[in-house]
């Protein structure tokens, strides 16, 4: 394969550059290229830190025939930083939303900056950008995937006004020592969105993941559970239910995990255990392992157990709760506090873990260290505490999630409204929302089973607490049921009328048994075709309307 590339590093206060391979100096570079793989390995024969790595001009990225088959363009495949971030096919002339264009007062009170990458990625709006994973298809066609998700993220820049592609490597800040290697980029690519997906999978290969159908208490009740209405929702669920989980509101504060919250549960979350085991079902609970809120007791306490910016305060995460920081990953008795909390629950006969706000692991800056590793540590953390439990990860990094934890949410949160309220549209690209997160279940696809099984997130029927129209309510139920792993709700199904129940039967039948076989865009509308029973079905699904406009099922 052909192309340039760039790395800056400095040594003895001198900032250097290469721009080819080098067997001599301070840093000693080699690249391997098989014509599927490449991987660029730096050694250093002196203390040296790397500043940048950047390659553009690949010729894998290549133009299929001559004329433009959309009139908008090509789609890129833009794989956003973390679960929430806004993840699709994108036409050229499509922007990237920017927080930090939002008024400042606005993104340093509410900390708006924090849920992506914006505090170290700098925006650019002739520029799309993704991470990991990327693809483009059309007239111009490519693939490449990352195999370097131990040590630093790629990132893969498309320029709107011609659709040319670099890739960067996120290693800024690494420090080797002499006579250390350290692999900067290592991905493997193809010229085409099929040669792609086939080479993805023989690296990372498809395994097929148990399908979870489950009950989470979030998404009716928030934080405002107890012990009566956990008990009541537990009650309505048949033998159809694998998973019951408790999802965030049952602790005092976020952070004080071991502080169950003595009003909501008086005897404490034991019986809930013992009657979700003897209906038959996985007890699953929620926690935000690295993270704790500004009124928690850990926070008030333990002020040295949290990570400082170069300003001396503790790192704030986001602005949920009463505000939220980052533990210090490099701080033994922090950790080991962590661990205790999940052990605990685990020990009380919770099985299955939904672990969240995950990004806070690595969104403080470690000296040495790459956003990406930071996160590499802390999960395997999580994996070594639960090494027999289900984990499913959310708000993560999501190659750092690849083949450690379960299953995996690839959208954000599922909005009450399609698009929640109108202004939220201007935030932060991890906002809240059922129609975001519904292309990015769509999108994602190609992770489940390779990286972890798909969590969707929810679907809602009820008729109550929500807004979304009931055609809107089918889409949403339709097409977590296709492209999940994961398929739960939180609406108390005791409610549910005659049509409410085919509807959920319905859709168990596609999430059971149907296989999604190809899925294309066209300006606002997806077309998914699938297999049911040895037949095929399709659907086509208007993103912008939230509606299945047509379908043969």
């Amino acid at each position: 394969m052909n192309c340039s590339f760039r790395l800056t590093y400095e040594t003895g206060g001198v900032e250097r550059i290469l721009t080819a391979p080098s067997s001599d100096g301070p840093l000693r570079l080699t690249v391997t290229d098989d014509g599927t793989r490449r991987t660029v390995t730096a050694k250093a024969a002196e203390r040296v830190t790397l500043t940048s790595y950047s390659e553009t001009g690949h010729d894998f990225f290549t133009v299929a025939t001559p004329e433009d088959p959309d009139p908008k363009g090509d789609l890129y495949f833009i794989n956003g930083y973390q679960s929430w971030t806004e993840t699709r096919e994108f036409y050229g002339d499509a922007r990237e939303r920017d927080v930090m264009r939002l008024p400042g007062v606005l993104v340093r009170n509410f900390a708006f900056d924090r849920y992506g990458d914006a505090t170290f990625y700098e925006y650019d709006k002739r520029i799309l950008h993704g991470y990991d994973v990327f693809y483009v298809r059309g007239r111009s066609n490519g693939f490449v995937a990352s195999l370097n998700g131990s040590r630093a993220y790629l990132i893969i820049e498309v320029v709107r006004r011609d659709g040319a592609v670099s890739l960067l490597s996120d290693v800024g800040g690494v420090t080797l020592a002499p006579g250390e290697e350290y692999v900067i980029c290592d991905y493997i690519y193809a010229g085409t969105y099929e040669g792609g997906i086939d080479l993805f999978r023989r690296y990372y290969p498809y395994t097929e993941r148990k399908k979870i159908f489950g009950y989470t208490s979030w998404y009716n009740y928030y934080q405002d559970i107890s012990e009566e209405i956990i008990l009541r929702d537990l009650a309505a669920l048949d033998d159809r239910f694998d998973l019951f989980q408790i999802d965030d509101g049952w602790e005092t504060f976020v952070g004080d995990w071991l502080d169950v919250d003595e009003v909501k549960f008086p005897r404490g979350l034991g019986p809930v255990v013992a009657a979700v085991k003897e209906k038959g079902m996985t007890a699953g609970i929620w926690l935000a392992p690295f993270v704790a809120e500004e009124k928690s007791r850990l926070f008030r306490e333990r002020p040295d157990w949290f990570k400082k910016g170069q300003d001396g305060a503790p790192v704030k995460c986001g602005a949920n709760w009463s505000g939220f920081y980052a533990l210090d990953l490099d701080r033994r008795d922090a950790m080991d506090y962590v661990v205790r909390c999940l052990r605990t629950y685990a020990d009380m006969g919770f099985d299955f873990f939904k672990l969240d706000f995950l990004y806070g692991a690595s969104l403080p800056a470690y000296e040495g260290e790459t956003r990406c590793a930071a996160a590499e540590r802390a999960y395997a953390l999580l994996r070594e505490a639960l090494p027999d439990k289900v984990i499913l990860a959310c708000g993560a990094t999501l190659i750092n999630c690849a083949g450690r934890f379960d299953y995996a949410r690839v959208g954000p949160d599922v909005s009450l409204k399609f698009d929640d309220a109108w202004y939220m549209k201007f935030m932060h690209r991890e906002r809240i929302s059922t129609k975001v997160t519904l292309q990015n279940t769509v999108f994602r696809r190609l992770f489940d089973g390779c990286f972890f099984g798909n969590d969707p997130d929810v679907f809602l029927l009820r008729d109550g607490n929500l807004s979304l129209s009931r055609e809107q309510r089918r889409a949403l139920i339709t097409l977590n049921a296709l492209f999940g792993s994961v398929m739960m709700t939180s609406d108390n199904v005791a409610e549910y009328d005659d049509g409410k129940r085919a509807e959920l039967s319905r859709a168990l039948r596609l999430f059971r048994d149907a296989r999604v076989v190809d899925v294309t865009r066209r300006d606002r509308v997806i077309g998914v075709t699938f297999t049911l029973d040895g037949e095929t079905h399709t659907l086509k699904y208007d993103t912008e309307k939230g509606v299945l406009t047509e379908k043969s099922f």
